[in-house]
């Protein structure tokens, strides 16, 4: 780059700017001074003696009245000059940032502004009041009012000045730190002294194209790395040429801007410290006192005050060093993939409870483990991931009735609002409800007929495009493409090649829009089985494989019979189902020969070939970049790929490891303090309630529900900066969580003795009062008392059965309370109300008393409807009933209930299935 030549702000006033400013003032003088006594010599008072009498209502207006009135509206134009004056004055010397508005008063206060603005260069040159922004004008057209001096060694000399034409402020977005993330509002109030002006900030991008090729659309929406443009009286900021382009901006400053001294410097990792300094013109710089640091609104903490602000190193690569940011950025982002985990974990953990002891719940995940599957839980789409899966098998049905071939789709756009297919040939012909656009070259389905699909009509339909996996994200949602739509072999390449190639093998292996397929991974080692065990195979090298694949190659179909085959219902035809191979080693020259002829075919098979590094004769070259960019050249997508790191890839394999022990761990034994007078209630067995405070307002209800329901549960009290992180798991601004807080301190109100219901501790940590209780702590102590009073065994345990009201907190908002993914709670009161469920069965069935025990075990399905010891106290408390339709009942609902298809039931429940209803298997048989 060219060097930019030293320059220098004017340390003076010009005579213009003297001439300027004695004008102004004396135009001030002569509108708030002269206008007043020439009205009072001429006019008189605003409200003469005319106006003032009553019956000026009800007599005929003459001219004297007409004058009076006129009068009295110039007074009233002189007022609203004086007001908009004292404005801009107030402004201009406290450095408010932008003006109030005056209503009903945009020209006057745009005069009264150019006026102060000129009078108050005659005294001071750091107040500089910010115009009000003119109609029509965009904020680069605005004359600079700011020159850059780079420092010097000698500090008084003055270098000849260069003049400026141009100049903008600009605030390059930072990485985040932790889990929190900048926002608009956090920007504004960092370098505009006030978050509440983050619309102006938003005003100045709205839809400008960032380096990263982005645009910002909404207000909530800002990347690392983007440029922005800030208003002329922004601070903490950088100052450019207004002509620069953003991507030059950017290599010019990628580190946080620092303000020290009244000077903003940046300091950049790898190279020199370049200080630039920002003359008093161009800045109003608050007092170092008032300053406060980048970290401040995220975490609560107050600045340094010791003249110094301590920032943190700008973190190259978040995910390194944050596992909770890592997690959140790379899991949570792939969210269709993060939905067949979730349920492939579900499919798991059902397992576990086939084995699960009394007295003992099941494994939990921890540490990295853990934190994955809160990822998982935040950025699951599922109802994405099914609107694909049913809009697929629809699609397939469909054509398949009309007797029609159908079209290859090469790529897939999946939104909030529509799934589009693009199509290969085009075809305004789209069987509905999909329509077809562009010429017929997308078929796009919209998102409310998406919802209203039938999933049991569609049960039977066979999947036709199992190859469909999820290339990244832009803007509107995730781009996916059909691996066997290539015809050929794909080739990745980049630094992040393996982390793409991982992200593809997790989405094949646990995506629920495929029936059968294979996955081969080469190169991997052979954790990932663990996730998917019936999909997927291991090979050391692609030596180990091709033979294999050479000789089952001529078997595949051809041209559009693979998927005829499939949507005529051929999919379990051994020739069918797709197999995808994935290497992460790159073939020698021979090899990638091989693979190229045998992935060549011209035309469509059920196989898909993805290998690393650049191999001669690939039909699709994809490119991962280092900033994590996605291209395909074939196809001239350009997303940010879907990634899965070694470590979040270790992650998910510890995740399921944990799911699959079967050992179990002891239930906690820890006896809590019950009030027996509680002025506010907590319910969790169910849907969740609160019961005692007033109802609050839709919109902030949840998150205050949520707050308190972690607090209850969570007595020993948490900080308020953790309090945020776990209710924000992607960050929130400290003025929203204190806001929040003191919301619901409001709401709880206070207990019998005047207390607050929630309080700060001696600690700094929030906590409940001693009248807040929940049906747990309650439920908890009916148990205890049952273990110690055998006479009330059976009553004490049927009242706590009797709080049980469905699922534990069901009906809660998606999307929220992900912290249950790292936390004992929803392992602890799904196996304390299976044991006093399993326990209540049990005395009733000494006590001969059948119907009682049935009722028991319904009780403790309603919140652990997926323990197969409950069950199996269900199956023989009903038999003892002797009824032998409500037996048949009992088999029927145990084998529609959800999940029993993915993992069956457990062969333990299956033989005694077998032993007390033998007739089962063949009333079962035809609906199998």
């Amino acid at each position: 780059m060219p060097t930019r030549q030293p320059m220098r702000i004017r340390p003076r006033r010009s005579a213009g700017d003297l001439l300027a400013g004695l004008g102004a003032l004396t135009v001030l003088l002569a509108l708030l001074g002269g206008v007043p006594y020439a009205l009072l010599r001429l006019a008189g008072p605003p409200l003469p003696p005319e106006l003032l009498d009553l019956d000026l209502l009800t007599s005929q207006v003459g001219t004297g009245t007409i004058v009076a009135i006129l009068v009295l509206l110039v007074w009233l134009a002189w007022l609203q000059l004086t007001v908009c004056v004292i404005v801009e004055i107030y402004a201009g010397l406290r450095r408010v940032g932008m003006p109030a508005r005056v209503p009903l008063s945009g020209g006057t206060q745009m005069l009264a502004n150019r006026l102060v603005s000129a009078v108050l260069l005659l005294f001071t040159v750091s107040a500089v009041v910010v115009p009000i922004a003119r109609a029509g004008a965009p904020p680069a057209d605005r004359p600079a009012v700011a020159s850059v001096a780079l420092s010097a060694p000698v500090a008084e000399e003055r270098a000849p000045l260069v003049p400026v034409g141009k100049a903008k402020k600009v605030y390059v977005v930072q990485p985040p730190h932790g889990r929190h993330h900048e926002s608009l509002w956090e920007i504004a109030d960092k370098c505009l002294g006030d978050g509440r002006r983050y619309p102006e900030i938003y005003r100045l991008n709205q839809h400008k194209e960032q380096p990263d090729g982005s645009r910002l659309h909404m207000a909530d929406l800002i990347r690392p790395g983007w440029v922005l443009d800030m208003p002329d009286d922004a601070r903490n900021v950088h100052i450019v040429p207004a002509t620069q382009p953003r991507d030059a901006t950017l290599e010019d400053h990628p580190g946080r801007p620092v303000e020290l001294d009244g000077r903003t410097q940046n300091f950049t990792p790898g190279r020199p410290d370049v200080p630039v300094e920002v003359r008093p013109e161009v800045s109003r710089t608050a007092d170092p006192a008032e300053r406060r640091s980048p970290r401040e609104t995220a975490t609560g903490h107050q600045p340094v005050r010791d003249g110094n602000v301590r920032e943190p190193a700008v973190v190259a690569n978040p995910a390194a060093h944050d596992p909770g940011l890592g997690m959140l950025d790379y899991l949570a982002g792939a969210s269709l993939a993060a939905a067949g985990l979730l349920a492939a974990l579900g499919r798991r953990r059902r397992q576990q409870l086939w084995y699960r002891a009394f007295g003992h719940r099941i494994v939990r995940p921890r540490d990295d483990a853990a934190q994955a599957e809160l990822a998982l839980r935040l950025g699951a789409d599922a109802p994405g991931s099914r609107m694909l899966d049913l809009g697929l098998r629809l699609l397939g049905r469909s054509l398949a009735a009309q007797n029609r071939v159908p079209p290859t789709i090469y790529a897939a756009h999946l939104s909030s609002r529509t799934l589009d297919l693009w199509i290969h040939p085009p075809d305004l012909d789209a069987p509905a409800p999909w329509a077809a656009h562009d010429d017929g070259q997308v078929w796009r389905l919209p998102a409310h007929e998406g919802r209203m699909l039938d999933e049991q009509a569609l049960a039977g339909a066979p999947a036709p495009y199992p190859g469909l996996v999820s290339l990244g994200s832009n803007e509107g949602g995730r781009v996916l493409v059909d691996l066997e739509a290539a015809h050929g072999l794909i080739s990745l390449t980049g630094a992040q090649s393996t982390p793409a190639l991982a992200a593809l093998a997790v989405e094949l292996a646990t995506n629920r829009w495929s029936d059968r397929m294979r996955v081969t991974l080469v190169g991997f080692g052979e954790e990932l089985g663990v996730i998917a065990p019936g999909r997927i195979r291991y090979a050391g090298s692609l030596a180990e494989v091709l033979p294999e694949l050479e000789a089952t190659a001529g078997e595949r179909g051809h041209g559009g019979d693979v998927l005829t085959g499939r949507i005529h219902g051929r999919a379990a035809d051994p020739i069918w189902p797709p197999h995808y191979v994935l290497s992460a080693v790159a073939p020698t020259a021979d090899e990638g020969r091989r693979l190229a002829v045998l992935a060549r075919k011209g035309v469509r098979t059920a196989a898909g070939y993805v290998v690393a590094g650049d191999v001669p004769h690939a039909t699709w070259n994809w490119k991962i970049t280092e900033d994590g960019r996605a291209t395909v050249d074939a196809l001239g997508f350009e997303v940010t790929a879907q990634l899965l790191p070694r470590r979040h890839y270790r992650a998910l394999i510890d995740l399921f490891d944990t799911a699959g022990r079967l050992d179990g761990e002891p239930l906690p034994d820890e006896p809590e303090p019950v009030t027996q007078t509680p002025s506010i209630e907590v319910r969790i067995l169910g849907p969740v309630e609160i019961t005692g405070p007033p109802p609050l307002e839709e919109g902030r209800a949840a998150i205050a529900v949520e707050l308190v329901v972690y607090l209850a549960t969570h007595p020993g009290g948490v900080h308020p900066v953790v309090l945020g992180g776990i209710l924000w798991p992607r960050g929130v601004q400290a003025v929203v969580r204190d806001a929040t807080i003191a919301r619901v301190v409001a709401w709880l109100g206070t207990d019998s003795t005047g207390r607050p219901n929630l309080f700060t501790d001696e600690s700094g940590r929030l906590r409940l009062g001693p009248e807040v209780r929940t049906d747990w702590m309650l439920f908890r102590d009916f148990v205890r008392r049952s273990h110690v009073d055998a006479p009330l065994r059976a009553v004490l345990l049927e009242k706590a059965l009797n709080l049980v009201r469905g699922p534990m907190l069901n009906g809660r908002p998606p999307g929220r309370y992900a912290w249950l993914a790292a936390d004992d709670l929803e392992y602890d009161v799904t196996a304390g109300v299976a044991d006093a469920a399993h326990r209540l069965c049990e005395v009733r069935l000494a006590g001969s008393e059948a119907a009682g025990a049935v009722a028991a075990v319904r009780a403790g399905l309603l919140l652990a409807g997926d323990d197969e010891g409950l069950w199996r106290d269900l199956l023989r408390a009903t038999h003892l009933t002797g009824d032998p339709g409500r037996m048949r009942a009992v088999v029927e609902a145990l084998h529609r209930r959800p999940g029993h298809a993915d993992g069956g039931m457990a062969p333990e429940t299956e033989a005694l299935v077998d032993e007390l209803l033998p007739s089962w298997r063949m009333r079962s048989a035809p609906s199998a």
